[in-house]
């Protein structure tokens, strides 16, 4: 669970060595994380200028828990493709999860500077500024992300939750009511975030998003006061 769109991003990369990738992604399925990287390894050395190698590791490394050394090959990426929005966007999501969220605010504006089109790159922009209680931004990026349809409910259920607690941040109560109404609307989101979240290989994923998931749900159930939402 919570490994497809690696696994299918992968095949997408048509690398020289294929082999080597399809090694990896079954190392990655068996959470053999080392032997994994070591198949990218062997990519790396024979085409060390193929940013597509390192995003596949960095994702095995984030998976493995190995956030820094992810973060240096996300790092590598935009050094060799300036100009790719995924290389940005992966760099800003480790600096999230590693809690440095004024580099990732950094990174996702380059990511929606160069892709403001691709709903990832907007949400990811709202979701850093709402860790950095930016309230006013969070909701201009996010209506944004919406508005280029989001397509799962999972990352939809979260917008509602930033959003809500950016008009909270602002004292509006009944935007943040009717942010609320669109939470319990999207409960099958929490049941989706739960079946990622029981997977062994998203130890690094919960530590993440378990919080915010919890947030959701008692203010889909009633158990958390909107007024106390922080």
């Amino acid at each position: 669970a919570g490994l497809g769109w690696i696994v299918a991003g992968a095949y997408l990369f048509r690398p020289r060595t294929p082999d080597e990738y399809k090694q990896a992604v079954r190392a990655l399925r068996k959470s053999q994380y080392q032997d994994a990287v070591k198949h990218m390894d062997t990519l790396i050395q024979a085409d060390p200028k193929n940013p597509f190698h390192y995003r596949f590791r960095a994702e095995i490394l984030r998976v493995w828990g190995k956030l820094p050394l992810a973060k240096r090959d996300y790092k590598k990426m935009t050094d060799l493709a300036p100009d790719m929005a995924v290389a940005w966007n992966g760099l800003a999501e480790i600096q999230l999860q590693m809690g440095d969220y004024e580099a990732a605010h950094v990174a996702a504006l380059k990511a929606y500077q160069l892709a403001p089109d691709e709903w990832v790159s907007a949400y990811n922009l709202g979701a850093i500024e709402d860790r950095l209680n930016r309230p006013q931004d969070t909701l201009e990026h996010l209506r944004h992300a919406l508005n280029l349809k989001i397509p799962d409910a999972r990352h939809r259920l979260l917008v509602h939750l930033y959003m809500a607690r950016a008009y909270v941040r602002m004292n509006n109560i009944p935007a943040a009511e009717e942010a609320v109404k669109k939470i319990q609307g999207l409960y099958g989101g929490i049941q989706e975030w739960r079946t990622l979240m029981k997977s062994d290989q998203a130890e690094t994923l919960r530590a993440f998003i378990e919080a915010d998931v919890n947030t959701a749900t008692a203010l889909a159930d009633g158990e958390l006061a909107i007024q106390d939402l922080k």
